[in-house]
Order: structure tokens, then C-alpha cells, then sequence
């Protein structure tokens, strides 16, 4: 398991675990970010990230990427 920061771009990964503050799990996981689901990181921009979440393009911060492992 590895932070969502650390996968190549392009590369599909399956989301093995969600992590934060119990507010921060739900806000991930009313986006999208559910354990299973495939995630595509699609570009990173100036420390941000574009990211391909059940067929949609979603913008998280690094931070926000570090707590999602894949």
C-alpha cells in the first residue's frame, strides 16, 4: 500500500484506504473516493492533482492525495 501521491500518471489503481478526520473521510467518499474504486491520476499541476474518479475529473490538493493509499 502507498500514497495516491506516489502512483505513476495514467496508471489505474484500486483505492485501498481513505484516511483523515471522520468529516474529511465523508467529503472523499461523497466525491467518489470509495475503497475499491479505480482511481487514474490524470495530471499534476502546480503541487495539485487532477484525478479520474468513477468517470469524473476531480482537482485534490497533495495533501489530500497523501491520504488516500492505494
Amino acid at each position: 500500500m502507498m500514497p495516491l501521491t506516489l502512483a505513476n500518471i495514467g496508471e489505474e489503481n484500486i483505492i485501498r484506504r481513505v484516511g483523515g478526520s471522520p468529516e474529511a473521510k465523508k467529503h472523499l467518499e461523497d466525491m467518489g473516493f470509495v475503497v475499491g474504486g479505480i482511481i487514474t491520476i490524470v495530471s499534476a499541476i502546480g503541487g495539485n492533482l487532477i484525478v479520474n474518479v468513477k468517470d469524473t475529473r476531480v482537482a485534490i490538493s497533495r495533501e489530500t492525495a497523501a491520504r488516500i493509499m492505494i
